[in-house]
């Protein structure tokens, strides 16, 4: 863990998590789709980012602060990855619940802005419309609660199997947050369609609320599966990558 204060750690992840709020749900809400008219009088097109767009600003947030303020905290940013952090021994118990009540606080944050500027353009309708995360009916193609369940504990696990990997003793550390932002890429392009991709119960809970529209009865699913995806990935780095020891909470303050 970075020597940093502990005022400084969490002002880092509250910062970290609101840009990766503000930065990937703000790119689905304001830029996936976004429809052209035609000056030939022919269809309409779209010109939005789509499901690509939108899975490398995810990505990009997390490669910005990872580089700007890593070196502070550990660049977290998700509740998941704070729990396989100290599972697989890299910081110790006690500095959870600040991580998680930053990166809460700093998703709220983004989430409430992202309202804002949204309720500025005419006919923006928040129901539906803030980028939450769902199964079933709320699901972006309509996929059942065991399908979005299997599908988040997996990504979330093979993400804390990346951060655990790129963030060790071995590793060029200098890479780190490029192929941490690079995974998240790549969870967002398999899963958006999914369940439009948590991986991260900050950021689901950043939008569910002003979402509405049965995102905030689904959002314990969205903290359900992350987490258990993070303790599945922080106890099988070590187990299996390391000295075959557990570690859980072995860091010290």
């Amino acid at each position: 863990m970075s020597s940093s204060s502990p005022i400084s750690k969490l002002a880092a992840e509250l910062f970290g998590t609101f840009w990766l709020v503000f930065g990937g749900c703000g790119s689905a809400i304001f830029a996936a789709k976004q429809i052209a008219e035609a000056t030939d009088g022919g269809d309409n097109y779209q010109v939005g980012i789509g499901y690509l767009g939108v899975a490398l600003a995810f990505g990009l947030t997390v490669v910005t602060m990872a580089y700007a303020v890593g070196h502070i905290s550990g660049g977290h940013f998700n509740p998941a990855i704070t729990l396989g952090a100290v599972i697989g021994g890299r910081m110790s118990w006690k500095d959870l619940p600040g991580y998680w009540i930053a990166q809460v606080v700093g998703g709220l944050l983004a989430g409430l802005l992202l309202l804002i500027i949204a309720s500025g353009k005419d006919g923006f309708d928040r129901i539906g419309g803030m980028a939450a995360n769902g199964y079933g009916d709320n699901s972006p193609d309509g996929y059942s609660l065991l399908a979005v369940l299997i599908a988040e504990v997996l990504l979330t696990a093979f993400f804390l199997l990346v951060v655990l990997g790129t963030t060790g003793g071995k590793a060029p550390s200098t890479f780190a947050p490029l192929a941490i932002g690079l995974c998240l890429t790549l969870i967002h392009l398999i899963s958006i369609p999914i369940s439009n991709t948590s991986v991260n119960p900050a950021r689901s809970t950043a939008v569910a609320f002003f979402n509405g529209d049965g995102a905030p009865g689904q959002l314990w699913l969205f903290w359900v599966a992350p987490l258990l995806g993070g303790l599945i990935g922080g106890l099988l780095y070590p187990l299996l990558f390391e000295d075959g020891k557990l570690k859980i909470g072995a860091a010290k303050a």
